[in-house]
Parts: structure tokens; sequence; C-alpha cells
């Protein structure tokens, strides 16, 4: 059997631990390698809907796994200040309208609103006006909601270690002091603890966060800094009591100098601040934080120091790295578990079977590089598409350069609406609709298949759409109602 050793536990360490022994356990002998010693980063708190689909494929019972993290249920992200202070929008996991091969609804809606009618976008996506509403349903009737979650990391870390050592995962308790290399080819050959056991194998999966001890430290592979367009380098964390039921959505305030997140749990509340020491002091930037708090604080503010970027080559030799020590993007889009996660799935895939493997390194390099430079697009699209002039903050941001790829994207869409999505690009073309659009981004020409309809027939249409919305999200139980009933925590866990 090929010997796999993972270098980190955490919540990347064990998704991978829980993924290969899933998919592939009987193939490998997989050993995890984790000190408790080493605290993890665990804020991480929201994420996106294909985490389900990686439920799904490693069977994990979706109820089972809410009870276990504490989890409440998500159908975007309210984005306020943003645009300009005082704005407000919702990036939503939902489609907008219905699709046509022609053009998209919102060019529809368009002409819709050029005649006079219509309404806000906002008014065709069930997520969207769901969230408002605080309702919330997995399926009513034919209609199925686009959820994520909101969950307690470090929980959900234990959830999947359990659901891994059940599969055959061995847990190896310890600190690595040394990483072995091959004289010659320079290949990893075993990790060397403190204890002095020596942890050999064929295959290293590296999870020790940003320290990047395989990867980093032992292979030398460097780091693409991204600094320039993603200028935030530090964040501080503290959970809440809850004050009220929690809503089905992730919030994003920004202020003058940062951009504050707030995550409801069942039982609490996730908050931290995200921002640049070049604009704002650790002391100014915890300072905000604890002013624009709901409830008591449970914990001591968390100072965290990152720098946003990927790594050069996320496999390399025989090591793959995942999560952290492979490159960090701020949690703006909450895209941190899914990029572990997507990285998981391309290993299952590109596994190295045969002594030729070099085409494989290759792939997953390259289809690694397109999705984290995607994501990055879209994440710099909400600083670079801001009005705010009230800090050297947001002038910087609104000012700079940008990557070739996202200035191609918003000039096309200023222009002529358009929106595409491909198999690059992990976002919708609903969700750069709601950003762009949310943040004051509007086009000057559009498709004018719209034209083609009557006013009378695209009046009835778009009537149609909102009230079949509107007639859903008032059947749709409250999102606490539905968690009662489905995933609630046991009073005293």
């Amino acid at each position: 059997m090929i010997k796999v050793v993972i270098a980190g536990g955490g919540t990347a360490g064990w998704l991978a631990a829980c993924g290969m022994s899933t998919r592939l356990g009987g193939l490998l002998d997989i050993t995890l390698v984790e000190s408790d010693a080493i605290g993890t980063i665990g804020v991480g708190e929201a994420t996106i809907p294909p985490m389900r689909n990686f439920h799904r494929i490693m069977n994990i019972d979706e109820q089972a796994f809410m009870r276990a993290t504490q989890a409440t249920f998500k159908l975007g992200i309210v984005f306020d200040n943003w645009g300009d202070a005082g704005d407000s929008y919702i990036h939503s996991f939902g489609e907008i309208g219905q699709r046509s091969w022609m053009a998209e609804f919102h060019e529809f809606w368009l002409e819709a609103r050029s005649q006079g009618f219509g309404g806000s976008l906002e008014d065709y996506c069930l997520e969207l006006k769901a969230a408002k509403a605080g309702k919330f349903a997995t399926v009513l009737g034919e209609a199925r909601l686009n959820f994520a979650f909101h969950l307690d990391a470090t929980r959900y870390a234990t959830f999947l270690r359990q659901l891994s050592e059940t599969a055959g995962v061995r847990r190896v308790e310890g600190k690595i002091s040394e990483v072995r290399q091959h004289p010659e080819t320079g290949d990893l050959q075993a990790l060397l603890l403190e204890n002095g056991e020596l942890i050999e194998g064929d295959l290293f999966i590296d999870c020790t966060g940003f320290r990047a001890l395989l990867i980093g430290d032992a292979l030398k592979v460097g780091y693409e800094d991204w600094s320039h367009w993603l200028a935030s380098d530090r964040a501080i964390a503290v959970q809440t009591e809850a004050t009220e039921p929690p809503p089905p959505y992730t919030r994003s305030i920004a202020h003058a100098s940062a951009w504050q997140w707030r995550i409801p749990l069942q039982s609490r509340v996730g908050n931290g601040i995200v921002y640049s020491s070049r604009f704002l002091s650790d002391d100014e930037a915890q300072h905000t934080l604890l002013s624009n708090l709901t409830g008591e604080t449970r914990t001591e503010p968390r100072l965290l120091k990152f720098g946003t970027g990927r790594r050069r080559q996320a496999w390399h030799k025989n090591c793959v790295a995942l999560g952290l020590s492979s490159g960090f993007l701020e949690p703006l889009e909450s895209t941190s578990i899914h990029l572990v996660m997507t990285g998981i799935f391309r290993l299952i895939r590109l596994f190295p079977f045969g002594e030729d493997k070099d085409s494989l390194v290759h792939r997953f390099n390259e289809e690694t590089r397109v999705e984290m430079e995607s994501v990055r697009d879209f994440i710099i699209l909400h600083y670079k598409q801001t009005k705010r002039t009230d800090s050297d903050f947001w002038n910087a941001y609104r000012t700079m350069d940008i990557p070739d790829s996202l200035a191609h994207r918003i000039d096309i869409f200023k222009n002529n609406a358009y929106v595409w999505s491909d198999d690059a690009t992990l976002f919708r073309i609903a969700s750069w609709v709601q950003v762009m659009m949310g943040q004051g981004l509007e086009p000057h020409e559009y498709h004018r298949a719209g034209k083609l309809m009557s006013t009378e027939a695209l009046r009835q249409s778009l009537r149609e759409i909102r009230n079949s919305i509107d007639k859903t999200v008032q059947q749709l139980p409250t999102h606490q109602e539905f968690i009662e009933r489905y995933c609630a925590v046991p009073s005293g866990s």
C-alpha cells in the first residue's frame, strides 16, 4: 500500500484524512501527525454551497454534521458600506430570474427597467428574498434552496477526525523536529518527531498552516505575493454571546479602514476584523471591532497575521500543500474551506499510482493556479469597485491597478452587461452580477433580447417570477424554526 503522511491537523488536515480514507482508503496507508501543543487558526466559520457536494461524496450525514458543529444555514452574505458608506446589498447563493441561452436574466430586467417597470433585481432571487425575511428550508415543494453553512471550525475538525479514525487513519501525536529528504532526489522520506519517532511515507500532504514546514521550509517552494492587490495582512477574531435568533446569512461590514465579519452559529456569534497594518494599527483595529459587537464577549481577542498570495507550486516532488500552506485569500467570500476541498478532489483524481507523475503534478499545479487567481479576482472586485473616498485605505484600493483578467471582466460588464462563467470560475454569473451591481457598477449597454418580447409579455413574465418567489418565501418557516426541527444542538451540549 502507498504510505500517505499528512503533516498537521486542523480543518485542512482532517479534511484531507477524511477525503482520502473515504474514497481511496483501500489503497492507502494514511497517517496524520499533529500536536495538541500547536494551536490551529480555527476561525473560518462560514462556507459556500459546494461544501455540500464534498459531504455528499464523502457520505457525511448533514444533520449529524450540523449538530456536531453547532451549525446554522447560510444563504449568502450581506455587504454593508462596501459600494459607499450607507449602502447595503446581498450576494446570495441563488440564481437570478430564469436563464436564457441568448442573454442573461439581468439583461431582460435592464430592458424592463428602461421601460419603467420590473422593480428591484433583488426581487428575482429566492435565496436573497428568503435571507432578507429570515426564512429557510432545505426544500419546499419544488423549490430547492442553494445554501451553505456557518460552523464551529474546531468542532468540525474533531468531527472529521472521528470519521477518519473510524475509516482507518492513524493519528500520531507529536511535534515535527526534522523533515528528512532523499540526498539525491530531494524527495521527502520521513518526519522525525521530537520524541524520536520516525514517520516514513511515499506521499506527504502539508497541512502545517502558514508555517509550511514541508513545502516551504524543506522544499523551498516560493510564494507569490498578492499584497499589492489585497493589502490586508492582519485579522482579530473574537466570539460573542448570541443576542437574537441567527439570521441565515453572514454579514460583512466595511469600516473606514477595515472590514468586519459577523457569523451566527446556534449558540454564539463569530466576529472578526480584517485590516492592513499599513493603514490601521492593531490597537485601532481591536477598538473598532470591540466597539461594533452585539453581545458579551466569550473569548479574548485573538490576533492573526497573514500574507495574501499563493505557493508557486502547490505540488512539488512528493509533497502536496493544502490549506494555508498552499496560499491564503482573506475570508471575504468564505472560500478557505472550499479551496481545501477542491484540492482534495484534485489530488484524488490525479493520485500518483505510477512512477511517472510529472504530468499529474503539472496538471494539479495548473488547475490550482487558475482556481486561486479566479477567486483572487472576485475578492479584488469588492475593493476596486467602491465609491468610498473617506480614507487612505479606500482611496488606495479604488485607484489601484488590478489584474488584466479582472479589468477585462469589469470593462465588458460596464460597457455591455456581459458576464460569463467557465470551468475555471468558482463564482457563477449571478454572483458577479450581484456584486458588480450591488456596488454601483451600472452597465451602459446590454443585450436587447428583451425587445423581442412585447412590453406586456415581458411585464407578465417578470411578474410571474416575482409572485412565485414571494409565495414560496411566505410559506417558508423561519430559520430558527427550521434549525430546531432539523439540527438543533441538545440543551447542555
